[in-house]
């Protein structure tokens, strides 16, 4: 394992309080010419450190020099722990409890098998858990399919096999849900899934405010964002990177707990500012306006503790600090929403009724897969077929979703990750090329964050259509690598929500088929940033301009070269370090 309080590795040496480990191997990469400084900053010419040629790989220098301080590099985030219990490879097989069957449910399509579903999952959920079995065939679904119980699994016979085929929406079960922002939009063209997998509290003050034309708050505090109590403040600034904190008071924290930690911004916002990368240009930034944005601060980073010494008063945690805590944003642990953990749904194709894809934020709700307030929970080998919204991620946190598909008559949001979404890993996915032209007046995006959402991976994608959606709200130290995209999809965002990106996001090894440059060359418009092996494109289309003057910080290494740069998915090395 590496570093901090997680273990020492056969062979390597500590430097160091909170330093990683370096073997001898490292150290001597480290130092090689060309090491530090071995891409080139935004601005600069040229390329370096990565190919010489399309087929010969060479160890990149960016990679030499994150193994050298992996929690604190400057442009590539820390992501080896992203996903179900810090991307461990296999989901766990719980015993089976429940055959929909037996609570009513035919698989002929003949009637709402809805209600025996969610009996049986209800039951499973009583009993402490377990698998709920949905056998080969297809079961009409005319209601929410619902999991807001701790390690339950939904699973079917495989996608090929088993579907459930939804007949209505979020808008017809639950009611219109406007957005908080005004107008005539739908917040169900990014919430909600026809699917869901959302604590029963949550999912109660969602429905209940929805239907009463209220705003429900979908965070990880209370609906009224005030439903949480301070566990303890901490006594010392730290620094991104670290593993263990020093605390006011560790009388309220036990080992396994799980807390938030909350950085509130101050009157200069210079958190956000720090999220942007503490770049220059950060400074004259007009944070102000940027009310969505500031909507999403207090920053809530959900985290595991790992370890309590009572006599220091320090508390080490599951993974490395995201961002400094200063005193001047008053850092502290707080309760959070109880959230749903444990659970997953395997092996079914959610397949939607068709209808023509809705005017851009009008979606009705047609939704597949939606994991709200979960942790360490997973989707594996499930598609969702004529959808206005795929998989979403709505203050979800190290959860996976693994051998998903989108295919049908094109949605809105394929991948949707936001509200503090953090963490989380997206792999083997699958976007499938539409299977009717896009009605005028729609929109398409494609795997998309937003809303102060980090340290969360895609990784092994194919993209036959879509973007690389980074939807403002100002995400940072995301990661996209080893992903194939015909570059089709436009980002979106709201301008009151801010910058594009924030600090630390990195694309590794991307091979654009139509040579398109948006959104997936960034070192000209995100702050300290990484684009790695990726094609050579060109600007057409939607070009944005950078959200911050002055010198961004970011580094372009064998541009032009995809697939030859090493290692080749980012992601998988750096859990291979752990």
């Amino acid at each position: 394992m590496l570093g901090g309080a997680m273990g020492l590795a056969a062979g390597a040496t500590l430097l160091g309080a909170g330093a990683p480990l370096l073997t001898a191997t490292d150290a001597a990469a480290a130092a090689a010419p060309g090491a530090p400084g071995g891409g080139r900053t935004s601005g600069g010419a040229g390329t370096s450190g990565g190919t010489g040629t399309s087929g010969e790989a060479r160890t990149s220098a960016l990679w030499r020099e994150f193994r050298a301080r992996p929690y604190t590099h400057p442009q590539i985030p820390y992501v080896g722990r992203a996903g179900y219990l810090g991307g461990r490879t296999g989901f766990p097989r719980l015993p089976v409890v429940a055959d929909v069957r037996a609570f009513g449910a035919r698989p002929d399509g003949s009637t709402d098998a809805a209600p025996a579903i969610n009996r049986a999952i209800a039951a499973a959920g009583r009993r402490g858990g377990g698998t709920v079995l949905v056998p080969p065939g297809t079961y009409r679904v005319d209601d929410v399919i619902r999991l807001g119980y701790d390690n339950v699994v939904l699973r079917g016979a495989g996608s090929g096999r088993t579907t459930l085929h939804a007949t209505r929406n979020l808008t017809e079960l639950i009611g219109p849900y406007g957005s908080r922002y005004g107008g005539n939009k739908s917040s169900w063209s990014w919430a909600g899934g026809l699917i869901w997998i959302c604590p029963d509290a949550r999912w109660r003050s969602l429905t209940d405010a929805i239907r009463a034309q209220a705003w429900p708050f979908e965070g990880w505090t209370g609906n009224r964002r005030d439903e949480w109590h301070t566990l303890t403040d901490l006594a010392a600034p730290a620094r991104r990177g670290d593993w263990t904190v020093t605390v006011e008071d560790p009388s309220a924290l036990r080992r396994g707990d799980r807390v938030l930690l909350q950085l509130t911004d101050d009157g200069a916002h210079s958190l956000l500012a720090h999220v942007a990368g503490d770049v220059e240009g950060a400074a004259d930034y007009a944070w102000t306006d940027k009310t969505k944005l500031t909507s999403y601060v207090p920053y809530e980073w959900p985290c595991r503790v790992v370890a309590v010494d009572r006599r220091r008063r320090r508390v080490t945690l599951d993974r490395p600090l995201p961002l400094d805590a200063r005193p001047v944003w008053k850092p502290r642990f707080t309760t959070l929403v109880r959230p749903v953990t444990g659970s997953g749904v395997e092996g079914i194709t959610l397949d939607v009724v068709e209808t023509p894809q809705s005017q851009h934020l009008l979606d009705k709700g047609y939704n597949g897969v939606a994991l709200q307030c979960a942790w360490d929970c997973w989707v594996d080998d499930v598609t969702v077929n004529n959808v206005d919204n795929g998989f979403l991620l709505v203050a979800a946190k190290a959860c996976t979703l693994r051998r998903t598909r989108v295919t049908g008559r094109g949605s809105h949001h394929p991948y949707c990750c936001r509200e503090g979404s953090h963490d989380n890993l997206v792999e083997d996915f699958v976007l499938a090329q539409r299977t009717v032209p896009a009605p005028a007046g729609t929109q398409l995006h494609g795997i998309n964050v937003e809303g102060l959402s980090s340290y969360n991976v895609w990784s092994r994608g194919r993209m036959e259509m879509g973007t690389f959606d980074t939807h403002r709200g100002m995400p940072f130290a995301n990661v996209r690598t080893e992903i194939t995209v015909d570059n089709t999809g436009s980002h979106g965002g709201d301008a009151s929500a801010g910058p594009l990106y924030g600090a630390r996001f990195a694309h590794w090894n991307v091979t654009v088929t139509n040579q398109r440059a948006g959104c997936v060359r960034i070192d000209d418009i995100a702050p300290y940033s990484a684009t790695v092996g990726i094609s050579e494109v060109r600007q057409f289309g939607q070009i944005d301009v950078p959200d911050f003057t002055g010198p961004l910080h970011s580094r372009i290494e064998s541009y032009g070269h995809p697939e030859a740069v090493h290692p080749r998915n980012l992601y998988e090395a750096q859990r291979a370090l752990r």
